[in-house]
């Protein structure tokens, strides 16, 4: 299937498609006419006798040296070689398929001055799924994600290498094996496919949209943890959220209240139940959850301006007959909102971790075995795996420090302030990764605290999730081999299954009440 998109307008909707179902995407007609009024005034810059940066001038620190129009293909053509300095592992395939979606709406804006044929070049690379390897480290977040653009426009030009058909080949193997032609860069265009955000926008996209589906499972999480311990349902009453008047507390009180309704668990031990107030972990939930929501669905407003913004430089302003340098490529917003990314996924996991030790220790737990463990001693159950949740939990603590704030000069300090969005969104990965394990040892606890609990069940919609997690985990009687069990957790959580089962998407989307 192939999204048709209309830049400026793309929603965040139609960029997780491209990048979760691997969607090919093409530009509407309406944007081609633009595309081809930018090319023409470049072209006429190109042989004109005034200098205009990157068409007939060298780049950054040399943009005083003039470049003969003989010579301008091959500035461009040097232009991306020279860049190509990415290092480390690549970008996974979907992120990279995102950021060349990204490039397409951004030139489609029509000033970015590249010629049709480039555009369809890029169009067909998503078709065919002709994927360029792109080292995934090099970029500031500044002149644009330079390096990495550069390998995504080497294999245009028959440079560099690409996946296709599960192989890593040279480029121009690749592009032949799939029916199709490298370009040849007309002035402006290597610049155009190098200058801009979109690394760093796609990694943040990817980030947010695993953070988003992970806070959902982790309300499933949250919720069968309460029952487990027979915590109090009094907090998400829905007048003390309406007082407070935060949306995302609001719709995560919601959430949880409709996920648990109808357990006979808590109901059953209300009278002789001692505790006049549970742990913050459990109490606050709504308060601290609701919160990441907020965080992230600003990230995500954040992140869909960008993803439909032109962000290349200098800018084609064909209305106003003007070829403009400006500092749309600092990458500062991206940056931003991958840092508040970061955040909400260190701070869903630090309470959930939380709600791991209260099921684990039998002084906060209320008569739930030591560790769940049966027949603790022999048995030390979920002991370590909590531990790993600890550790897990510090390693985001620690990457959720703000890369926005670092900045260093670059390019000989004609590059002065650099946003460094490129690995601040790319460690969001890697947190993502870790908030999906530490969530994973939470729902195999819960599942375990709930089974404790029998004859009395939890709620119809918790069954329902703590079946779907007996499908492929057996309940810990004895101590095994647990790295498994944790790894099968933990897709549960990535996968949306947990979420869907509950209908979290949905009880999310539903208007404020």
């Amino acid at each position: 299937m192939i999204l048709t998109l209309n830049p400026g307008s793309v929603r965040l909707e139609e960029l997780e498609r491209i990048w979760r179902d691997g969607l090919a995407a093409q530009l509407d007609e309406p944007a081609r006419e633009k595309i081809g009024r930018a090319a023409d005034m470049v072209a006429e810059a190109a042989a004109g006798d005034e200098a205009v940066y990157g068409i007939n001038t060298g780049f950054g620190k040399l943009a005083s040296l003039r470049i003969q129009p003989s010579d301008t293909a091959q500035l461009q053509r040097n232009l991306i070689l020279s860049h190509c300095c990415g290092v480390g592992e690549p970008l996974d395939r979907p992120t990279t398929r995102l950021m060349m979606a990204l490039k397409l709406i951004s030139v489609g804006r029509g000033a970015s001055g590249l010629q049709l044929e480039t555009v369809a070049l890029l169009e067909s690379l998503l078709e065919q799924d002709v994927i360029p390897v792109v080292p995934s480290q090099g970029s500031v977040g500044a002149s644009g994600d330079l390096a990495p653009l550069a390998h995504m426009a080497a294999s245009m030009i028959g440079e560099g290498e690409a996946w296709f058909d599960g192989q890593r080949l040279p480029s121009h193997e690749a592009l032949r094996r799939a029916g199709l032609e490298p370009i040849i860069l007309s002035p402006k265009e290597g610049l155009g496919l190098i200058n801009g955000t979109q690394f760093s926008t796609a990694c943040a996209l990817a980030g947010y949209f695993t953070a988003l589906r992970s806070l959902q499972g982790g309300l499933v999480a949250a919720s069968m943890s309460t029952d487990a311990i027979m915590g109090s349902t009094a907090p998400l009453q829905p007048a003390i959220h309406q007082l407070r008047g935060h949306s995302g507390q609001i719709q995560v009180a919601h959430a949880m209240r409709a996920i648990m309704a109808g357990s006979e668990i808590r109901e059953s031990h209300r009278s002789d139940d001692t505790r006049v107030q549970d742990p913050y972990c459990i109490r606050c939930q709504p308060q601290v959850t609701g919160a990441c929501l907020d965080l992230l669905r600003f990230a995500g407003q954040t992140l869909e301006i960008e993803a439909n913004a032109v962000s290349d430089n200098p800018l084609v302003l064909v209305e106003e007959g003007l070829i403009v340098s400006g500092g749309n490529f600092h990458a500062e917003p991206v940056a931003f909102a991958a840092d508040q990314i970061a955040l909400a996924i260190a701070e869903i996991g630090a309470i959930a971790q939380r709600r791991i030790a209260v099921m684990v220790d039998p002084t906060l737990s209320f008569d739930l075995p030591p560790f769940l463990a049966a027949d603790p001693g022999l048995n030390s159950g979920m002991m370590i795996a909590e531990v790993t949740t600890a550790a897990l939990m510090s390693e985001n603590k620690h990457l959720a420090n703000p890369c926005s704030t670092d900045s260093t000069p670059t390019s000989a300090n004609q590059e002065d302030h650099v946003s460094m969005a490129a690995h601040g969104a790319r460690r969001l990965s890697r947190m993502n990764a870790n908030l999906q394990v530490i969530l994973g040892i939470e729902v195999l606890c819960a599942c375990e605290g709930i089974e404790f609990r029998r004859p009395l069940k939890t709620s119809v919609a918790l069954q329902t999730s703590l079946a779907e997690v007996r499908k492929a985990i057996a309940p810990l009687t004895q101590d095994r081999f647990m790295a498994g069990d944790i790894e099968a957790a933990a897709s549960m959580i990535a996968d949306g299954r947990l979420a869907a089962v509950c209908d979290v998407p949905k009880l999310l989307a539903e208007p404020l009440s």
